[in-house]
């Protein structure tokens, strides 16, 4: 394997203090299941997705008290789309082809890494990754690089999947004990869906997992349908030791009948093995999709009361618009109950799966269905908060006109005009009934921002006009608000010095906002 590096790194000969405190960097996967307050290491704070802090420091006392303490602004034009990664008081911070280290007490750049130009499909990106002295960064042409941390000096360099083939990727890489887990997109072309982990320190694969089987596959049970992509940041149960990823939709999207039967592992939560990447247990959340309603949202891990029993689960509300509660330690299910308008399902079959309705199938003429293409939510990241048990997810009320003409052909996309009609929310889904608790409007059609809560009783977002918002968690009641530009990322907070600090993706910049000195 060769192994090269591309791009530049720069540093700033000012920030030689702040390199040598990130070259001490020394990142135990171990931490990862429950951090301390002063690192958020992993793209959901820790491996269980549900982007609750135990911070208290801010409250709804004194959220009133909030100022910006610092903002920094990348010089490109793309939304910032990446949770920050803090790691021994550096940041870590990406947009397409780029990684910026930051101080995060005042968000002077330490080094930044511009990838090679290239031609791959530039819709956003995630985030970092860190281990050890390490960082990964994934890029547009589906490469994975690993950067010492101290100086951004890139240490290797792998290919995940072949660009030229239709893959690109803007995942957030994901660490298990030595194991780096990426995974990718492509809906366009005939491609399996496929999550890759490679050896920390190498680069080397370890192990391929497929959610669907590459083309020509004897006894495939696909049905023939190709996709499922693994897009989104997976959660990981490190007593279980169960890895959970949300898989994409089936290819091709529209024409479900060039790919008869359920075709799994689309639109499914999968539990993997993270040391052979071997299917454990797999659900599907939209059984033969055709509607490009993929289930990559995040699988939350969340240990409570159910039905009087305790229960190990995983909830996902999903961009068909149901929320599922499983047991993740065998994926049976428990509930299945609608958070946004759906009119595309006659039921629910013995599993707790939708049952499609084929009056609700894309058609010439087109054909009226909810939620939309944009999904009753799609990859921003819900927050969990196990004070009131409530699931709070950026939601979508949503019709679209779905068509598809046959003269496209069998592998070809139709058509789903997606903007018929559209209303967005923060929702608060009570986990142990499946209602709806409060509903707070955001404004306009399919909200960009992630949730964060904290022990505190607050829900940290944003709206479509342009604000960060902070809400009661209890009642979802407005407390604060700034006009900091529209959030595109899942909101992160810690505390340093004592201090603690909610820092936001406001279009190009990093904000970072705390509490005004009395």
């Amino acid at each position: 394997m060769t192994l090269t590096g591309y791009g530049f790194a720069t540093g700033l000969a000012a920030a030689a203090a702040l390199a040598a405190g990130a070259a001490a960097q020394d990142v135990d996967p171990a931490t990862f299941a429950d951090p301390p307050v002063d690192e958020w290491p992993t793209y959901h704070g820790d491996y269980s997705g549900r982007r609750h802090s135990p911070l208290t420091q801010i409250t709804p006392d004194n959220v009133h008290r909030l100022v910006e303490a610092w903002r920094w602004e990348t010089g490109e034009l793309p939304q910032i789309k990446a949770t920050p990664i803090l790691s021994d008081g550096v940041i870590y911070v990406t947009t397409p082809d780029n990684l910026w280290a930051l101080d995060a007490r005042t968000a002077e750049e330490i080094w930044h890494y511009r990838y090679r130009d290239n031609d791959a499909f530039h819709i956003g990106h995630r985030g970092a990754a860190v281990y050890r002295d390490f960082v990964y960064l994934t890029t547009p042409d589906a490469h994975l690089l690993a950067f010492d941390a101290s100086d951004g000096a890139v240490r290797w360099e792998v290919e995940i999947a072949d660009s030229d083939r239709g893959y690109w990727s803007t995942f957030a890489p994901m660490v298990i004990r030595d194991k780096v887990i990426v995974g990718v997109s492509g809906d366009f072309d005939n491609i399996p869906g496929q999550l890759k982990a490679v050896h920390a320190e190498t680069g080397e694969t370890e192990w391929v997992f497929y959610s669907t089987p590459p083309p020509g596959t004897p006894g495939s049970v696909s049905g023939g349908a190709t996709g499922g992509q693994m897009w989104m940041t997976g959660t990981y149960d490190p007593d279980l030791d169960l890895l959970y990823i949300g898989t994409g939709n089936p290819t091709p999207v529209l024409n479900g009948d060039a790919r008869p039967g359920d075709n799994p592992w689309t639109c499914a939560i999968v539990a993997l093995d993270p040391d052979t990447g071997e299917l454990v247990w797999g659900y599907q959340t939209s059984p033969h999709d055709t509607h490009d309603w993929d289930a990559n949202e995040v699988p939350v891990l969340v240990d409570g009361v159910f039905d009087g029993e305790q229960r190990r689960m995983v909830l996902q509300a999903s961009r068909n618009g149901y929320f599922f509660v499983l047991d993740r330690t065998n994926g049976e299910n428990l509930l299945t109950a609608p958070f946004t308008v759906v009119n595309w399902a006659l039921g629910l079959d013995e599993r707790g799966r939708p049952i499609p309705d084929p009056a609700k199938e894309p058609t010439r003429d087109g054909v009226l269905v909810a939620p939309n293409e944009a999904g009753g939510t799609n990859y921003r990241s819900p927050g969990f908060d196990p004070e009131t048990g409530y699931l709070i997810v950026n939601a979508q009320d949503g019709y679209g006109i779905y068509f598809f003409k046959p003269e496209h052909g069998a592998y070809g996309w139709a058509g789903a005009d997606y903007n018929v009609a559209g209303r967005s929310f923060l929702r608060a889904i009570d986990y142990r009934t499946g209602e709806i608790a409060w509903s707070h409007p955001i404004g306009g059609n399919a909200g960009a921002a992630g949730v964060l809560t904290t022990a505190s009783g607050l829900t940290i977002s944003g709206d479509n006009p342009g604000n960060m918002l902070i809400l009661r968690t209890r009642d979802g009641e407005t407390l604060w608000h700034a006009p900091t530009g529209r959030v595109g990322n899942g909101p992160i907070t810690y505390e340093l010095d004592g201090r603690q600090y909610i820092v936001v993706g406001a279009r190009n910049a990093l904000v970072a906002f705390a509490l005004a000195e009395e």
